[in-house]
């Protein structure tokens, strides 16, 4: 052993479980010669980045810029930056070799659900998206495109409009930067008919958790031409089992664009429209939870209701206008209810929320939402909680009342929206909350956890979750003595005999690694309520 070689110590990095650092410095210099120096990153301590550096557009990559636990408690150990399917493959059975997790991502933009940070304290961050970022193919006649992970909504809108394609339109969420793909993945939603995104998506190519690259659907023909076209191919259909998990990582994606859109509504509460255009302090001097009093008033200043419809209508202009006076003899019979086309609403000196979900329904991506951020306090945070409900009146009232109270009692203002989907409906809520202040993280990270327990008693399961929480909400998703979650871990230790693809993704950990105390319990139950002086 050299002098160098017994200067390593583990107590320079920040290891996996069961590496020690000399093997982690032997994987880190194999993968080095796979990706290039330039492209792999070995993190301290000393190296994260600070918050104040962090941006929606500049987000850490090593640990969640929104931290609701310690800051470290989601922390790479290192961030590889692949730039082809065969590095990915490579780096896989590196890590097979020398025992190191992977964490892949796409562009880590999962605002509110942990960002690109690992599950496993420890893991290496494979960055999908930092060079693998190009629109492979479109096919004009049967609108498809095939992506690689890096591509984001903004950025495969302006393909669109740059090259000839200014007819087919994308589905975006509501913030524009993220992954096209990695959305897909995690089953994310938007505001057009094409809004359930995985639904939508047709054919991958993935590397197995042994290197293994296989592609899904009409992929595994050779020479095929139907690729983005049909689903299934031939056999069992395998590609739900690569969403929210870690059996595989996706490296290309088929996706359906849309040739000719239709509609899906969203009806949003006055603070989810409010924070889009100043901080809480700009509409009250409370620091306490916004009375229903307040509420209005703020409504009635920047002229909307309580609750708020927001849509559109696609097609001939006779066939809108026959949809439209049955949607309107429908809503109108709600007592005080109004209605504003964007046309009608002047923009100038700033645009109202109407013409920028106007933006968003004719798929166009853009930041506008960001504002949510800074609700509570300047450079704020952001937890998601996401139940789904059938589509009545009944069961939104019951998801709005139940968050409401446990928001009010850790004392957080209600922010949300309600997104209708094809048969289900999509409960969006916004925890916004000052990560600087380790009350706020408690009560934060303790007001979600309660709200998981008491959604599930009442039938709702959230259909993506912060990094925290992924245990959790496993848990809860346990009927028949949670055979679910058996299954998937069935699936876990015949594709990743050696758990190295996202170790408790989804809550599914390999058996290497499986009640070893990685899991995250519940908090204890003297934490209950909010601190005594929220």
């Amino acid at each position: 052993m050299s002098p160098a070689q017994e200067s390593i110590k583990d107590a320079d990095f920040i290891l996996p479980p069961d590496v020690d650092a000399k093997s982690f410095v032997a994987a880190m210099d194999e993968m080095r010669k796979v990706v290039g120096s330039e492209n792999l990153e070995i993190i301290t301590a000393a190296k994260m980045m600070p918050d104040s550096d962090g941006h929606y557009f500049n987000l850490p990559r090593e640990h969640d810029l929104f931290y609701c636990l310690e800051k470290d408690t989601f922390l790479a150990s290192a961030v590889i930056v692949p730039g082809s399917v065969e590095d990915v493959s490579a780096i896989v059975k590196l890590a097979n070799k020398y025992l190191v997790p992977l964490w892949p991502i796409s562009r880590g933009r999962n605002l509110g659900y942990g960002g690109a940070a690992p599950r496993l304290r420890g893991s290496v961050v494979l960055d999908m998206g930092g060079r693998m970022n190009k629109v492979l193919n479109i096919d004009d006649e049967h609108a498809t495109a095939l992506l690689e992970p890096g591509v984001s909504y903004f950025s495969l809108y302006g393909y669109l409009q740059n090259n000839g394609h200014k007819h087919l339109w994308i589905d975006s969420p509501d913030l524009g930067g993220g992954s096209v793909v990695g959305n897909a993945l995690d089953r994310g939603a938007g505001y057009t008919p094409y809004g359930e995104h995985f639904s939508m998506h047709c054919g991958m190519e993935v590397v197995l958790p042994n290197g293994e690259i296989i592609r899904t659907g009409m992929g595994s023909l050779p020479e095929n031409n139907t690729w983005q076209l049909f689903q299934y191919g031939y056999g069992p259909y395998p590609d739900g089992i690569f969403s929210q998990s870690n059996f595989g990582i996706v490296t290309k994606l088929g996706i359906w664009l849309m040739p000719d859109p239709g509609n899906a509504p969203t009806i949003r509460n006055t603070l989810i429209d409010a924070a889009v255009y100043a901080q809480k302090a700009e509409y009250s001097l409370s620091k306490e939870v916004l009375t229903e009093t307040e509420v209005d008033e703020i409504a009635k200043k920047i002229g909307v209701g309580r609750w708020n419809i927001y849509g559109a209508l696609y097609g001939p202009e006779p066939m809108r206008k026959l949809q439209w006076e049955v949607i309107r003899s429908t809503l109108m019979t709600v007592p005080g209810a109004s209605f504003q086309f964007a046309a009608d609403v002047e923009k100038e000196p700033k645009a109202k929320v109407l013409h920028m979900r106007e933006e968003t329904l004719k798929g166009i991506p853009n930041t506008y939402e960001l504002g949510w951020l800074d609700w509570t306090c300047k450079n704020g945070s952001l937890l998601g909680f996401s139940p789904i409900s059938p589509v009545t009146g009944a069961d939104a009232s019951r998801q709005y009342e139940m968050v409401k109270r446990r928001f009010h009692e850790f004392g957080f203002d209600y922010i949300g929206t309600f997104v209708v989907g094809w048969r289900e409906l999509h409960h969006i809520v916004c925890l916004t909350f000052d990560k600087t202040d380790p009350d706020s993280r408690r009560r934060a990270h303790r007001c979600i956890e309660l709200l998981i327990d008491d959604a599930a008693k009442l039938g709702y399961g959230e259909y993506r979750t912060h990094t925290a929480f992924m245990d959790q909400i496993a848990s809860v998703y346990n009927w028949n003595n949670n055979s679910t979650l058996r299954f998937n871990e069935t699936l876990k230790d015949a594709l990743d005999p050696n758990g190295i693809l996202a170790p408790g993704k989804s809550g599914i950990w390999p058996k290497r690694l499986r009640n070893r105390g990685f899991e995250i319990q519940r908090s204890s139950p003297t934490s209950d309520g909010a601190s005594s002086k929220p």
